[in-house]
């Protein structure tokens, strides 16, 4: 008789855990193919994978106590209830965190990517419609606030896939995008070496010909990105270069 499945499996190096352990913290990764949002950390053990289900999860954004996830069609907000986590009846004095849902915002299939809250509330990569918008519950499921100098029109077309945004002080310093198209899913054309990185004041295209960049993170004074198509995390600094 043939053994089923496991839903998932992962391999890592040995050192995974020590890091975790020195950090004293927690890897949180979403993996929209299998539709599981993943908690990473280490016990005596070795590694312990906790994965929950979710509809299509994206972006991941965390501040405080709360955390957003973006799936399918929502951003779903939840909080931490330590408390909670302390009395989980399964395991009782087992975990530090407990996150649970607390409200949700209906964003329709708009291929949100990215989110990350600032001022004035929660921004999203709004990838569909080529911008960044503040997801709110007020009267409309986004509200657009900034699209690259090459788009000329806010329409449900993909145009450029903008994916990723680094924030800075609170507001969006940088973003990646695939290609600098203005048409129709036009950034297809030239995917493995298209991308870019922009910056989000000036709309200045800081980076061209990278590999479907993603991911960007504004550290210190460098920004971090993906270079997806080629598998490296690179490092740039915005007046200097690539390193």
């Amino acid at each position: 008789m043939s053994q089923s499945l496991q839903p998932f499996s992962s391999s890592f190096t040995s050192d995974i855990p020590d890091i975790l352990t020195e950090l004293g913290c927690t890897i949180v990764l979403t993996t929209y193919q299998a539709g599981k949002v993943i908690f990473l950390s280490a016990n005596k053990d070795g590694l312990v994978q906790l994965a929950r289900n979710f509809n299509t999860p994206m972006g991941i954004t965390h501040s405080g106590r709360r955390m957003g996830i973006v799936t399918h069609d929502e951003v779903i907000v939840l909080a931490n209830d330590p408390n909670f986590a302390r009395n989980y009846p399964k395991q009782p004095d087992t975990y530090d965190a407990f996150y649970l849902p607390r409200s949700v915002y209906y964003t329709g299939t708009i291929d949100l990517h990215d989110i990350a809250w600032g001022k004035p509330g929660l921004w999203g990569v709004n990838t569909l419609f080529s911008s960044l918008s503040i997801i709110d519950d007020e009267e409309y499921s986004f509200n657009p606030k900034w699209s690259p100098s090459f788009i000329t029109e806010l329409r449900p077309e993909d145009r450029c896939h903008l994916n990723g945004m680094a924030m800075v002080d609170g507001e969006p310093k940088y973003v990646t995008a695939l290609g600098e198209s203005n048409n129709k899913e036009g950034w297809r054309e030239n995917k493995l070496s298209g991308g870019v990185i922009m910056e989000v004041p000036s709309k200045e295209i800081l980076f061209r010909g990278l590999s479907m960049p993603h991911s960007p993170r504004a550290i210190g004074d460098k920004l971090y990105f993906l270079n997806s198509a080629t598998g490296e995390l690179m490092a740039a600094e915005p007046e200097q270069g690539i390193l």
